[in-house]
């Protein structure tokens, strides 16, 4: 067998095989090695049909460990920085534009942690790996490509809130300022949509995921995980989110170093990784059958990858891979340029940060589904783990990678960066959703003298009704059989159609507001028809499995936001009418006379013009580069080499640890002197608590004695 053309490992006590090349397992089958020299991934589940089997590798109280006591503690915590902050630092009262906008005084770094944790969807630890077993290096690359750009663009539209709308607290006040009551409808439903479809996906990966980890029921899971978000959301409104997620985000990063240095560095390299994928795309049908327990070539990742030059998972040159890729693009736009979340970052921003926020918020976001994926989901085929399509659909391949290389620690590790993901997108969704009823349903149509108390009390209601009933969204879908990536792929068709209206409304003067109306309508009766249509066209009939391949629902979201944009700006050039844009602030209303954030100096236009050619130039090269410039230079490389691999790898790593370093330790620099200032009042030495201690010291000083002549 050329035994020396093998490297060995010794890994929990068995003796594990690393072929080298394929050429030397050609012709051979697992029968032919000896027992002890079959990897484990072959003889460790050998009987195995899928990864997890319907057994959990944790304990149940685990999940609810997780569940309930991380939920627990961060809601605790939180709270008491938001408290420390009042009594020792802003020492504000909390008003109702204080709860919804955070001040609008938030700086870069956390602006960019906070946009880099809302965008942290389960599905993008999960489904990100999923791509990647479906795929090979193409998966990871066009998950975080065909996601960032939507960030890094919605920096234009942040920069053009803050120049022509400063005082706007939803997306929906400005399209009833500008456009307005049928439209503030029309776009108030897609609004919705989208808090809805987000918070559904986080839980129904999330709570998937815990199931398969911790056996926890899934529909307890499903209502238990909201309710670390309830409740320090209520208490400190988006400034809470805020912090939370900054506390969260460095978490992920945290979990995520790690799992990239287990597969890269302690347990395999780049160099073995590739070997290993080599082989898997080598073995014949036969091979396959004898590698896997009751082997099927639609569920599991064995052989020759369709679709991809050569079979090979080492390649940009996939036309599955590109499609998702399409599909990708596409759909975000609508899950950032729809969500309110979004436009209330940009909102809490200081207008110095926001341009710069997003921009860096988008760079550091593309490392966690690069770099997780490329690591987790790779390592998933290379090891050939028995993980089934409906397993890795479902997003389950970094929980199975993860236990099979650290075992209980592993589960337990994703588990907790799953859950720090949910927490964190979920409060930013119930504060978002809080906004748009506040403002833009009770505000606007039931109390319009309402007071900031009004819109206080009435957002913490929505922030505790909408928390415990997350959960029923991510049952509806459960029991309609739909998956996570099958999601995933369908909210582009859903909400896709308001795109193009929303970027003109902030950016176009001849935008015509009927236009956006016809076409956000037109737009998704269009994408629902064509997604249908070419279902049938494809399978000759309609069920969830025909709906979702990827060319139906490339489909239906192309359509969405082609035909939403074309009817658009035809309707708008017909009607023509020029809107000032200098008018539109004045039709939004404070509701306290809270100006932080709108004094004349953060007002500048000079510096507004600034910051809006920054963001635009910059915008405009890196979605260039991303998503042209970057696949069309891995061309040539066709079925990568090995260096040419470990070079991919090196860059996943380096972009993950840079990432890391700046969203964990700008926000800190950026935030030191609030920070010391807070701790010197609590401990009696900021300058506020040294001047009452001589006010008291004058107070108790006796009066001198009269001298007597």
């Amino acid at each position: 067998l050329h035994l020396t053309n093998f490297d060995f490992r010794f890994t929990s006590n068995k003796l594990e095989l690393t072929m080298g090349v394929a050429d030397e397992i050609a012709g051979k089958s697992v029968a032919d090695f000896p027992d002890d020299l079959i990897p484990l991934s072959f003889s460790e589940y050998s009987t195995d049909s899928s990864f997890f089997g319907g057994e959990a590798p944790l304990d149940e109280w685990v999940g609810y460990a997780v569940v309930l006591g991380f939920g627990g503690f961060f809601s605790i915590f939180t709270s008491l920085l938001v408290m420390a902050d009042k009594y020792y630092g802003t020492k504000k009262e909390m008003t109702s534009e204080h709860f919804n906008t955070a001040g609008r005084m938030v700086k870069t770094g956390l602006t960019a942690s906070v946009i880099v944790s809302q965008w942290t969807w389960a599905a993008t630890l999960l489904q990100s790996s999923n791509v990647a077993w479906n795929y090979g290096v193409s998966g990871p690359f066009w998950y975080a490509s065909g996601a960032t750009i939507q960030v890094l663009l919605f920096g234009v539209l942040a920069i053009s809130l803050k120049k022509v709308a400063p005082n706007a607290h939803t997306v929906c006040e400005i399209v009833k300022a500008r456009w307005g009551f049928y439209a503030h409808c029309t776009f108030i439903f897609f609004a919705f949509c989208a808090n809805i479809i987000v918070t559904s996906m986080l839980l129904l990966g999330g709570a998937a995921t815990v199931e398969a980890l911790t056996g926890m029921d899934y529909r307890l899971a499903s209502f238990l995980i909201p309710w670390g978000v309830i409740i320090y959301t209520m208490a400190g409104g988006l400034r809470a989110t805020f912090i939370a997620s900054y506390l969260h985000t460095t978490i992920i990063f945290g979990v995520l170093i790690t799992m990239i240095l287990v597969v890269y560095i302690k347990v395999y390299s780049s160099d073995e990784i590739y070997r290993l994928l080599e082989r898997t795309v080598s073995m014949s049908e036969e091979q396959c059958e004898e590698a896997y327990f009751e082997y099927d070539p639609t569920l599991h990742a064995c052989g020759e990858v369709s679709g991809n030059h050569d079979g090979s998972y080492l390649t940009m040159l996939s036309s599955d891979g590109l499609m998702f890729g399409v599909i990708n693009v596409v759909g975000n736009f609508g899950t950032v340029f729809v969500d309110q979340s979004y436009w209330q970052s940009a909102i809490a921003a200081r207008p110095s940060s926001a341009a710069r926020g997003y921009l860096l918020g988008g760079i550091c976001w593309f490392s966690i589904p690069f770099s997780l994926a490329t690591s987790l989901g790779l390592a998933s085929t290379a090891l050939m783990l028995p993980i089934t399509a409906d397993e890795a659909g479902a997003g389950l391949v970094p929980p199975a990678v993860a236990t099979h290389l650290l075992g209980d620690s592993g589960s337990v590790l994703i588990l907790i960066m799953l859950f720090m993901a949910i927490v964190s997108t979920g409060s930013a969704e119930s504060i978002a959703v809080s906004s748009l009823v506040s403002y833009d349903i009770y505000r606007e149509y039931i109390n319009p003298e309402a007071t900031g108390e009004d819109i206080l009390k009435v957002s913490r209601i929505v922030i505790l009704f909408f928390g415990l009933f997350m959960g029923c969204f991510s049952l509806i879908l459960y029991e309609l059989d739909l998956n996570l990536g099958w999601v995933y792929l369908f909210m582009g068709v859903c909400i896709g159609s308001a795109v193009c209206p929303l970027w003109f409304m902030m950016t176009w003067s001849k935008a015509s507001g009927t236009g956006a109306i016809i076409a956000a309508w037109t737009g998704l009766v269009c994408a629902v028809i064509s997604w249908l249509v070419a279902a049938v066209i494809q399978s000759d009939e309609i069920t969830i499995d025909t709906l979702g391949t990827n060319e139906v629902m490339l489909t239906g979201n192309v359509v969405a936001i082609g035909s939403s944009g074309i009817i658009h700006v035809l309707y708008s050039l017909y009607e023509g009418e020029e809107y000032d844009f200098s008018t539109l602030n004045g039709s939004i209303k404070l509701v306290e006379q809270d100006m932080s954030g709108l004094s004349e100096i953060e007002q500048d236009p000079v510096e507004l013009d600034k910051a809006y050619k920054w963001i635009t130039q910059r915008g405009y090269v890196l979605t260039f580069v991303l998503v042209i410039l970057w696949p069309l230079l891995s061309i040539p490389a066709g079925v990568f080499t090995e260096s040419y691999f470990a070079f991919w790898v090196l860059v996943a790593i380096v972009w993950g640890f840079g990432a890391t370093c700046v969203i964990t330790f700008m926000p800190l620099f950026e935030s030191q002197d609030e920070i010391i200032g807070v701790l010197a009042n609590m401990f009696g030495y900021g300058e506020e608590s040294l001047e009452l201690k001589e006010v008291e010291a004058e107070v108790e000083e006796p009066a001198p004695k009269e001298v007597e002549e």
